[in-house]
Parts: structure tokens; C-alpha cells; sequence
């Protein structure tokens, strides 16, 4: 068929049996993936394909190796559906969804050139994980994200599973000053390996012709995470690797460090056991008292805090748990921030929850800059949400100083399923705060434990007070507690007209110091 318009549309029935799709146009490359294909109809949704690089030139379309006729084919200059495009009934509202198909986790988090670049887990093609390619957003301010073409397509060396992203400013790897190189995992058919795409610009990326730059070293070897060490004058990688245990049962979960000076040619430095995919790293100072320490991560949110000397990383205290939400998990942070700036700001995949008949799923959690924080005899790695969400306030109501009872307090000015609200009370002998929002209950209970959606973590007073802030979307739920020590990150779907939000204190009168309430307003 003649390409006519940038978009071709096609017909998915969820639950279908899975079909190979392949599209080929001559002199160029052949795109194939799986596809739920609807056979008697529109189905229930059209995923687009972007053919506009081909304009003008033949398509073949083959179905399992076989030339095919689908019924329900749609060319278009633009996406079917973009009327109501981040309208529909669950889309979130500041939190960064795809605008048809899955996601999942965040991937190559940069800054270049006055922008914050997204990139992440995708599934063009279908509502459930599968066809791993490297989507692609940007934005001014973390919050407003515009949705760009397919940055890494699956090709021989296999799908596109997660990595990370560097801006080469000193030309080390030679493919220019100032180029951003994604690292990331080849997914096979041949055992996974570590690939490279460049681009000049941030815009068009092409995969490096030697790929890959590490050979698979065991089965199971994947997520690199890559920053520029300078004490070593070298960029290292720490990368998820399964080793077999020399009994060769089972497996050992570990993250190994890796060294390079060019991106390319890579040397093995150490071995940190116990993690599961997903790595990051990196530095941070406790508080305000000049203490630098280390930072690593991974997928499940479990944490260590230590030494690093540009090889190897030397605990100084136990693991320990950096959220304890429902649905929190492969967060990454950004390895560039703009030079002023300073920041660690992270991004989760909030991987859960539902979206029925919506042709997207899964979402991104709200960015959170990470600060160390002396705790006890321990350093914790606490969250917030960025400061750029205050822009998004539509209008504010606050108070000072109350007496909170059973019968409660109505938030009636800032009603609505978009809010961000900061609670600060001294409990004295009540046995529990609520508050109730979207119809979900976010309760702190006596003597110092948070709970929201199912999901409990600690919160016990400081100095005999609590701190609590919750920031709605339309299907989510963030909770911090005591300014970020206990985050509670998930998800929900919403059912019907979000109530009046209504705070109340349970079996005793609470002293409330500070509520400010804020109604926020959507991105889209």
C-alpha cells in the first residue's frame, strides 16, 4: 500500500490471540511486533504506527510471515482519538501516562539544552507489557510532558529493555561534543547484552554499529545505569547481573560495577550482592553538614548507604526501605539536572492499578527531589515532591492553629480529585488523624504508624508532632510522611464524583498547627 499519512491505525482486540505483524518499506527498516489483531472488527482499541519518515513510499504489510488483508486499516495525520486525547475518564492528570499503549519503567532520565527528557519501557502496540521499545518525552518544568517519536526501536541484537542515558560533553566516545548516548539492554533472542544509541541533539537516535559495547556475561545481565565518576576520570555502569552460585542452584542477585573511559570498551571493577534489578547510584550530602555519602538502589526500593571510591561500594549501615506504597517500583534518577540546579530528582513507575477500557496503562509516579537525613543513629533517604508542582495551584485554603474532633473539618473550597494537602498536628492522646479524599482514607494511628490504599509504613511523632502531605491525581495516591521520611506511593481507580475531602482526629481532640489545602490543576 501507498504511505499517505503519517499514522497508520491498527485494529486490537485485548486478549487476542497474539499475531506477528511486520512492516517493511523498501530501502529502509522492517518494523515487527506482536499484535493482539482484531480479525471480525474495529476491536477495542487502534494503536498507531508513525510512518512519517516514509511518506510517499510502499508499504508491505505481512501477518505471520504472510501477506495479509486487515479490515479496519486507518491512515491518518493524526492519532485516532486525539479529540479526547488525556480527557478520557481515568486519565491521570500530572502524572506522565503514553498516549496509547503500556509503559512501564523510566528509563535514560537526562537534561539537555533547557529540557528534562523522559524516556521509558513502551509498548506502542498493545495495554500489556511486551514489544520493548525506548518511548520518548520532554519538558520545561518536569510536569508538562510532550510526547515525541519512538527514540530506540527493537532490531537484530533484540527489544529494547531499560538502561540510562549520559550527555557526553567531553567527546570521550567520539560521536561528538555534547551527544546524548542511551545505554541500554538488548533483550535478545541471543542472550541480553548492553547496546548504545546516539544522538546529536536529543531528538534522532541511531544505534551504535558495534553494539554491543558489553557482551552478555551471564543469562540474566541487565539495566544499566551510567554516570561520569570524576575522582576516576572514567564513566561506570552499575549493572544488574544474576550469577550462578557455585552449587548451580538457583541464583545470586547482585549489582556489578563496571568502568569504561569511552562508553565503549568496559572492564569489570567490583561486585555488590544482594539487589535485584533496576540499579542506581549516586551522591548526596546528609543534611546541611557537609557529609557526603552514597546512595544505591534498586527496582524494589531497597536501599544502601555508603562509601564509593570509583570501584567498589562499602556499606557503613543495614539495608533499608525507601517506600512503602503499593505501587513503587524501578525509580531512576536524572543523571543530568541543569548546572544551577543541584538536584536528585527521581522518577518511579508506579506499576500497578487498573484502567479499564482505556487504551492506555500505567503510569509514572509525581518527580521527588531525594535528600539524605540524619535519623537516629542511621542516615535515611527521604523524598519530596519537586518544588515545580506549586505551579500547578488553582487555589489554596489554610488554616492555623484548630481544634480537629469527630465530627471534622470540610476542605468544601478545594473539593475535586486533583489536590495536594499539608498537614501538620500535635496528637496528643487521639488515636488517629483521617483524612478521606477521592473516597480513599489516609490514616496516621496511634503510636506512629501511616496507612493509605492498604499499604502501612511507620510515622512515629517528632518532638510529640506529626507531618503529613498527600498529593492526589486522578488515580493515585502519594503520601509523605514527617516531610519525606515515609513515603507511601499507589495507585487506585477511581469510582464516580470525587466527595468533599474531610479531615477528622478519632478517639481524642487533635491540636491541627497548619492545613493547607491546595486544589491543582491538570497538565493536559
Amino acid at each position: 500500500m501507498l504511505i499517505t499519512h503519517r499514522y497508520l491505525h491498527l485494529p486490537v482486540t485485548t486478549g487476542a490471540p497474539s499475531r506477528r505483524v511486520a512492516l517493511a518499506v523498501a530501502g529502509g527498516p522492517t518494523r515487527e511486533f506482536d499484535l493482539e489483531l482484531a480479525t471480525d472488527g474495529p476491536g477495542d482499541f487502534r494503536p498507531f504506527v508513525d510512518l512519517g519518515a516514509w511518506l510517499g513510499a510502499q508499504l508491505t504489510l505481512t501477518v505471520d510471515g504472510q501477506p495479509a488483508e486487515i479490515t479496519h486499516l486507518a491512515f491518518g495525520d493524526e492519532i485516532e482519538g486525539h479529540q479526547t486525547l488525556y480527557r478520557e475518564a481515568l486519565r491521570p492528570q500530572f502524572h506522565f501516562t503514553t498516549r496509547r499503549g503500556w509503559i512501564n519503567d523510566p528509563n535514560g532520565l537526562c537534561w539537555l539544552d533547557g529540557e528534562w527528557h523522559l524516556f521509558f519501557q513502551h509498548n506502542p502496540y498493545g495495554i500489556n507489557w511486551g514489544n520493548m521499545h525506548w518511548g520518548h518525552a520532554v519538558s520545561p518544568d518536569l510536569l508538562h510532558w510532550r510526547e515525541l517519536p519512538i527514540a530506540v526501536y527493537p532490531d537484530a541484537h533484540g527489544t529494547c529493555w531499560s538502561g540510562s542515558a549520559v550527555v557526553d560533553h567531553d567527546n570521550t566516545a567520539g560521536f561528538g561534543d555534547g551527544a546524548m548516548v542511551l545505554i541500554y539492554t538488548a533483550g535478545g533472542p541471543a542472550p541480553c547484552s548492553q547496546c548504545l544509541a546516539v544522538s546529536p541533539d536529543g531528538r534522532q537516535f541511531t544505534p551504535y554499529a558495534a553494539n554491543p559495547v558489553l557482551p552478555n556475561i551471564y543469562d540474566s545481565n541487565r539495566d544499566p545505569k551510567v554516570y561520569w565518576h570524576e575522582g576516576s576520570g572514567r564513566w561506570v555502569m552499575a549493572l544488574y547481573v544474576d550469577v550462578p552460585k557455585p552449587d548451580l542452584e538457583g541464583v545470586t542477585q547482585t549489582i556489578q560495577f563496571f568502568g569504561s573511559p569511552n562508553l565503549k570498551d568496559w572492564t569489570h571493577l567490583s561486585t555488590l550482592p544482594g539487589f535485584y534489578e533496576c540499579p542506581d547510584w549516586f551522591e548526596l550530602e546528609v543534611g546541611a553538614s557537609g557529609e557526603r555519602r552514597w546512595v544505591v538502589f534498586a527496582a524494589n526500593g531497597d536501599y544502601l548507604v555508603g562509601d564509593f571510591d570509583g570501584a567498589v561500594f562499602t556499606p557503613c549501615q543495614p539495608l533499608a526501605k525507601a517506600d512503602w506504597g503499593k505501587h513503587r517500583y524501578a525509580a531512576q534518577t536524572f543523571a543530568e539536572v541543569p548546572p544551577a540546579d543541584g538536584r536528585r530528582i527521581y522518577i518511579p513507575w508506579m506499576n500497578g492499578g487498573s484502567y479499564p477500557g482505556m487504551p492506555f496503562n500505567q503510569q509514572m509516579g509525581i518527580p521527588c527531589e531525594l535528600t539524605l537525613r540524619r535519623d537516629g543513629d542511621r542516615i535515611a533517604l527521604c523524598k519530596w515532591p519537586i518544588r515545580e508542582l506549586a505551579g500547578l495551584t488553582a487555589r489554596e485554603q489554610a488554616w492555623t492553629d484548630l481544634e480537629l474532633d469527630a465530627e471534622g473539618l470540610a476542605l468544601a473550597e478545594v473539593g475535586g480529585e486533583l489536590l495536594d494537602i499539608e498537614l501538620e498536628f500535635e496528637p496528643g492522646t487521639a488515636a488517629a488523624v483521617e483524612l478521606t479524599a477521592a473516597g480513599q482514607t489516609i490514616a496516621w494511628r496511634a503510636p506512629g504508624s501511616l496507612s493509605c490504599l492498604g499499604a502501612e509504613a511507620p510515622c512515629p511523632p517528632e518532638a510529640g508532632a506529626v507531618a503529613l502531605r498527600a498529593v492526589l491525581d486522578r488515580a493515585s495516591i502519594e503520601v509523605f510522611g514527617q516531610r519525606g521520611r515515609w513515603p507511601l506511593t499507589s495507585c487506585f481507580v477511581p469510582a464516580g464524583e470525587a466527595a468533599t475531602p474531610r479531615l477528622r482526629a478519632v478517639g481524642g481532640p487533635v491540636r491541627v498547627t497548619r492545613l493547607a489545602a491546595r486544589e491543582l490543576r491538570g497538565v493536559w
